[in-house]
């Protein structure tokens, strides 16, 4: 049977963390500071990337024989994309803005092995229904979800009764591709 080597995954990520334990795979987790600014100019998909390159280049001296998992999942919508917001007022904006329209969530990821990154992203759509000011202000009241792009969780209160569906993966929209990412572990180990 194939195996995967050993993970360490460098996420504070209470979600990433409960994904990997849920599809089973021994990981440990190891963090370092790093800055999440990226250049102008770069598309979604490259901004997630390049912060999930930035984030697994703090480990290329000091990891040989583990993959470096890290992951940078965003929110975009209209072309502008939502980090974690800056204060509970920011994270209410967010989420009006997001109220009763369509938006993308995109999870850029980098193993990095051996010294080479395995870079990759996914892409889904969110579909809010319409929001009352209500529901977003006991939302962010309650939840604080200053960590999180966009200023929500899908597996929290206003996913599950704000998101009418989605088209793509969902463990996506949670924070970390689980299917993709098994895959490429898969590969790895071979």
């Amino acid at each position: 049977m194939q195996t995967i080597p050993p993970v360490i995954l460098a996420s504070k990520s209470p979600r990433r963390q409960e994904l990997l334990r849920l599809m089973d795979i021994d990981f440990r987790v190891v963090l370092k500071d790093v800055d999440e600014s990226y250049p102008e100019g770069l598309t979604p998909p490259e901004v997630a990337l390049y912060i999930a390159r930035k984030k697994a280049e703090a480990y290329n001296e000091s990891v040989t024989d583990e993959v470096v998992l890290t992951a940078d999942t965003i929110v975009c919508i209209d072309g502008l994309i939502l980090g974690k917001p800056e204060t509970p007022a920011h994270a209410v904006e967010m989420l009006q803005r997001l109220s009763g329209r369509v938006h993308e969530v995109i999870t850029g990821v980098c193993l990095l092995y051996k010294g080479e990154h395995n870079m990759f992203y996914d892409r889904s759509e969110v579909f809010f229904r319409r929001l009352t000011d209500i529901e977003i202000s006991s939302y962010v009241d309650k939840y604080q979800p200053l960590d999180k792009a966009g200023s929500y969780g899908i597996q929290e209160r206003i996913g599950l009764i704000g998101i009418e569906r989605i088209n793509g993966s969902y463990t996506n929209v949670v924070g970390l591709p689980t299917e993709k990412v098994y895959a490429q572990l898969m590969n790895l180990g071979r």
